[in-house]
């Protein structure tokens, strides 16, 4: 029985031990088994009752439920008794809404077709507008192709230079001032000369090289740019010196020459990139004008043309003041005389007044003559003495004749007229 039948690590194991040790497995196995079958009993009989508990909460909800339910069941039936009277009021303010709506949005569908209509008709207007401004776009295109090709063409764009120059000229100035391809001593022929007041022709020149402006222009990197700029300053000087050699003769010209740039941008591009080109052509006595200075050399070359024949006809005028001076006298001296005899004919006048008071003044007596005749048989005393007396009141103002009467006697002829109607 203890024969050995298994050797674990020098120990032997015999066949008893063997039986002892499974028998007690089995032993331990049961138990095991036991344990859980008791434990399992015990946790069903925990979920039995967790369950009818959970089935007694269950019918308590659900009679709860049943109640909410029907409380609910009549709410929703007085929900619907409500709802539907104000669904009758709220399709009736819907109605009268609509309504309105419907008239508002005519209303606004008539105001925007009128609109659309006036917009429209100022749509068409405005592309009848557009219509001719591209008739005029186009005319002023193909001008413009036109003048591409004049300047395009180096002898059509000198011809439009010295058009332009000449028209500048031959509007500020007066014809016999200036000429256009004047011949000089060494049979050169400028564009143009101006004849100052010392008769010295002043040259303007209007052929500019405007290929190398063009090439600056076009240049798209720097070193296109310098080249072309290197260009440009060779050709205008050339130009330059071109005209300071023909056309500044000295004691033919004046001093200095007019280079005519026919476009304010190209004369505008020289002064502003190339000053020292500009100050070259100071020191050859050549200046660069524009369109605009040319118009203001032109007319200060007017106001000192103007100048020049004020001076010129200063003697003249002289003289001619001299001659108005001797009439204004003349003229004082006849006033003079006018005055005298008018101061004549007033003393006239009044010796005149005085001769026909006193005429008056007599009138008035032989008037009251008559009258006293005709009362004579009265009595020679009586009479007498009236006539006196009546002679003594020819004096009053109503024994004067008509036109003397009412009138004031003038400063000294009173005591005149008072002696002769005292009898004097």
């Amino acid at each position: 029985m203890n024969q050995s039948i298994l050797t674990i690590n020098g120990l032997d194991i015999g066949l008893g031990t063997a039986a002892g040790a499974f028998a007690a497995s089995v032993l331990a196995l049961l138990v095991i088994i036991a344990a859980v079958s008791v434990r399992a009993f015990r946790q069903r009989e925990q979920e039995s009752a967790r369950q009818m508990r959970q089935s007694e909460a269950m019918e308590s909800r659900m009679a709860e439920l049943a109640r909410v339910q029907a409380e609910t069941v009549g709410r929703l039936q007085a929900l619907g008794e409500g709802l539907g009277g104000r669904q009758a009021e709220l399709a009736r303010v819907m109605a009268e809404r609509l309504d309105a709506v419907s008239m508002r949005l005519g209303h606004s569908m008539d105001e925007v077709t009128r609109q659309t209509v006036q917009r429209l008709q100022s749509l068409h207007e405005r592309i009848a507008v557009i219509d001719h401004a591209q008739k005029s776009l186009a005319d002023l295109s193909g001008q413009v192709t036109s003048l591409r090709d004049v300047l395009g063409n180096k002898q059509a764009r000198g011809a439009f230079g010295q058009a332009r120059m000449e028209t500048i000229v031959a509007d500020g100035l007066p014809k016999g001032l200036f000429a256009f391809q004047y011949t000089l001593s060494n049979n050169t022929r400028p564009d143009c000369v101006i004849f100052l007041p010392d008769q010295r022709p002043l040259v303007i020149d209007a052929k500019f090289p405007l290929e190398s402006i063009t090439a600056f222009r076009q240049g798209k990197t720097d070193e296109d740019r310098l080249r072309a700029a290197q260009r440009l300053r060779q050709d205008v000087w050339k130009h330059i010196s071109d005209i300071a050699s023909k056309y500044l003769l000295p004691g033919e010209t004046q001093e200095m020459a007019l280079m005519f740039v026919p476009s304010e941008s190209v004369y505008a591009e020289l002064y502003d990139g190339f000053d020292d080109l500009v100050q070259k052509a100071y020191r050859a006595r050549v200046v660069m004008v524009s369109p605009s200075l040319l118009m203001l050399a032109i007319q200060v070359m007017q106001q000192i043309l103007k100048d020049a024949r004020m001076r010129e006809a200063a003697d003249l005028i002289r003289a001619e003041v001299g001659r108005l001076m001797g009439d204004v006298g003349r003229l004082q001296e006849r006033v003079l005389k006018l005055q005298q005899h008018h101061g004549q004919a007033s003393d006239d006048m009044h010796q005149i007044l005085i001769s026909a008071e006193k005429i008056g003044v007599r009138a008035g007596r032989i008037d009251q003559l008559d009258f006293a005749d005709s009362k004579m048989g009265q009595g020679t005393h009586q009479g007498t003495h009236q006539g006196t007396h009546e002679v003594g009141a020819a004096g009053s103002p109503a024994s004067r004749p008509l036109f003397l009467q009412g009138q004031a006697p003038k400063a000294g002829e009173t005591p005149a007229v008072q002696r002769l109607e005292a009898g004097e």
